[in-house]
């Protein structure tokens, strides 16, 4: 019987910099008023807060399919979103809503595709703004 150190454990990647908006209200104002990066596997919605931290929402409506399938969906972008925390400046409100092709994918290329797409974008914006 062999007992795995803690090293060979896998690694857990924690949320820094971000909170959870649960308010219906502050999902509606960012689809209302803010800026918008579409994809064939999520829609982000984002906009410049007033707070020294990042706020997360992430969506998984019915067409994404049953409850497994939205539940997967939901947990990609979450692991696709802590990989790149690090890239996304602080100060900004961001909702993912996921799209049907969500479903068959690794986060990896969620992964990708915000770090060269989403990422950008992002700043671009906010450097516009100033």
């Amino acid at each position: 019987m062999s007992i795995r150190p803690d090293s060979a454990s896998p690694k857990v990647i924690v949320m820094l910099y971000t909170e959870i908006l649960n308010d219906n209200r502050d999902f509606l104002f960012l689809y209302k008023k803010g800026r918008f990066v579409a994809g064939k596997h999520a829609v982000v919605y984002f906009r410049k807060n007033r707070f020294a931290f990042n706020r997360l929402g992430i969506t998984a409506g019915k067409k994404v399919g049953n409850a497994v399938c939205r539940n997967r969906a939901k947990r990609i972008i979450r692991q696709a979103y802590r990989e790149n925390e690090i890239a996304l400046p602080v100060g900004i409100d961001m909702v993912i809503v996921a799209r049907t092709a969500i479903c068959g994918i690794k986060s990896d290329v969620l992964s990708n595709w915000i770090k060269k797409a989403v990422i950008s974008e992002i700043n671009k914006s906010l450097s516009d703004k100033n």
